[in-house]
């Protein structure tokens, strides 16, 4: 992955994992949510993992957010970052 793509990817991270501890979630009450293992929160939110839209869609109705909600955040953050 280049350099650049990577610092965007580390931002989605920070971003989506930053919407669970500000609703209050730990890694296992969110993956009880999605009916997933912990270690699937833990795989992306560490970047070993990459998440599809229809995932990622999934994480932010759990969260009760929308996607759009989520894509704002995320331009947001990118944009604060300069990428």
């Amino acid at each position: 992955m280049s350099n650049s793509l990577s610092n965007y990817y580390v931002t989605f991270r920070e971003v989506i994992k930053s919407i669970r501890k500000t609703k209050g979630f730990t890694q296992i009450q969110l993956s009880e949510k999605l009916d997933k293992p912990q270690s699937y929160v833990s795989k992306y939110e560490n970047g070993d993992r990459k998440l599809d839209i229809i995932e990622v869609y999934l994480i932010c109705k759990a969260c009760n957010i929308s996607l759009f909600s989520f894509s704002k955040m995320l331009e947001k953050a990118l944009d604060l970052k300069g990428n």
